[in-house]
């Protein structure tokens, strides 16, 4: 036959051992994965482990049905659970919007597939974890769904690119390295910061400590969130008066971008007005009393509010005084704010920076934690690993993160910097959408599957 070299054993050999090894050998430049050739030559050439362990199996199987009807079940739960992580893991993930920092590029209920091969997948740093599932056991807000026995370092293999500026990204969240279990949707940082300031920097840890329940979390299994990257490794980037600069030029206009107004009105805007102008019912805040409304507002639904015979006036909130949540939570040094904030330089990977007292506030948590340096200060200088420095010399990029929502996101501009061993991939394709302020089938969006994100 034409075609009879297909079912030679050696060419079978010959070709599953090649793909195996681009795919996990030289994709993930792993020697020790080569170790998986004498498998695949025992599973086509010598058949070792088929007489000695499958043959009984299939014998079993033919010959004990409770045996085979078990087993069936299990060869079928192991395929799926093996394939679909190996999937998570290399090449896609899916992932669904909690929250409206993004609105109106993507909307609470929106769900992505996150391509993780756009800019390669990171290498898992606690291979050892319960499947299918990310840092939590299910049912469980306590138990921890991996073991840390083994900690893989960073490795990022190949992918089709990098992060780019304007790209939608989700990225390991990294405040989330620890977490108050009793208070999760708020940051650690923050919390410690409020403690601290009412009892005093080693009273305020210790009264959270005996309060409150605290976890950590490697990179890996820390919260994922899913912003735009709006400065890339080298860029400087400022805020000047809500308006976005990147290197000296205007960061292009987002279609679909909001920020915060205070609407007053001389009567309420009908329900029927704010379903049309695409609000939800959390983003809804009305002061009855005084007639004023706080919106989050496109440019296309500012002018839509601004023709409403109702509305008496319309301002935007800009914050003008410094905040101490804002990073790098130094406003001594920093007077920034939400609207107002830089000029900031993004570090690099082989970049060098002179430290100082003024900026240390800056680079201190990249030492640190993300690359993994014991740093520390004693009478006004600075030491790396017990070695006195006043240089330090960047080993991984970084990237700064905002959502679209601009008044309504947590972003780099409260917690900094995204080292790129926290970033996951691209959000590439909203495949379903439902609307959690309406019930089935009304509550499907539609008009949003399948939607490309931009």
């Amino acid at each position: 036959m034409k075609f009879d070299f297909l079912r030679n054993r050696w060419f079978k050999f010959t070709l599953v051992s090649v793909l195996y090894i681009l795919l996990f050998v030289v994709w993930t430049g792993n020697l020790w994965l080569l170790l998986g050739v004498p498998v695949i030559y025992d599973i086509y050439i010598s058949k070792y482990m088929n007489r000695w362990f499958w043959g009984k199996h299939k014998k079993l199987k033919r010959n004990n049905r409770t045996y085979k009807k078990t087993m069936e079940w299990v060869e079928a739960i192991v395929f799926a659970v093996v394939v679909t992580s190996f999937i998570r893991y290399f090449f896609f993930a899916l992932y669904v919007i909690p929250t409206p920092s993004m609105e109106k590029t993507l909307l609470v209920g929106d769900y992505l597939w996150v391509s993780k091969i756009a800019y390669g997948p990171s290498v898992p740093n606690t291979p050892v974890s319960f499947p299918m599932v990310h840092n939590m056991m299910p049912l469980s807000s306590t138990k921890k769904s991996y073991k840390e026995w083994i900690q893989w370092k960073y490795h990022r293999l190949r992918g089709f690119g990098q992060v780019e500026r304007g790209d939608v990204v989700v990225f390991n969240f990294p405040a989330g390295d620890t977490v108050v279990l009793e208070r999760a949707s708020e940051t650690y940082y923050d919390i410690l910061r409020d403690f601290q300031a009412e009892y005093g920097p080693a009273r305020g840890r210790e009264v959270l400590y005996s309060n409150y329940t605290i976890i950590t979390h490697p990179v890996d299994k820390r919260e994922n969130y899913v912003k735009r990257c709006v400065g890339i490794p080298g860029d400087t980037l400022v805020m000047e008066k809500m308006e976005l600069f990147v290197n000296g030029s205007k960061f292009p206009e987002i279609p679909g971008q909001q920020q915060m107004y205070l609407i007053q009105t001389d009567a309420p805007l009908s329900t029927t007005v704010l379903d049309n102008l695409g609000i939800s019912q959390r983003d809804r805040q009305f002061i009855r009393d005084a007639g004023t409304y706080y919106l989050p507002l496109t440019a296309e639904n500012l002018q839509r509010v601004q023709s409403l015979k109702n509305v008496v006036d319309i301002k935007s909130i800009m914050e003008i005084h410094p905040s101490p949540a804002v990073f790098p939570q130094d406003p001594e040094h920093f007077a920034w704010n939400r609207d107002t904030f830089g000029p900031l330089w993004i570090p690099k990977r082989g970049a060098t920076v002179k430290l100082t007292t003024d900026n240390i506030a800056l680079y201190e948590r990249i030492i640190d934690l993300y690359e993994g340096n014991d740093f520390d200060r004693r009478d006004g200088k600075f030491y790396i690993n017990g070695e006195p420095a006043d240089t330090y010399t960047f080993k991984m990029d970084y990237y700064f993160m905002m959502g679209d929502n601009r008044h309504n996101s947590l972003d780099s501009r409260y917690w900094g910097f995204v080292p790129e061993d926290h970033i996951v991939g691209k959000a590439s394709v909203i495949w379903l959408s439902t609307d959690e302020d309406k019930r089935f089938p009304a509550n499907i969006r539609w008009n949003r599957m399948f939607r490309k994100i931009k």
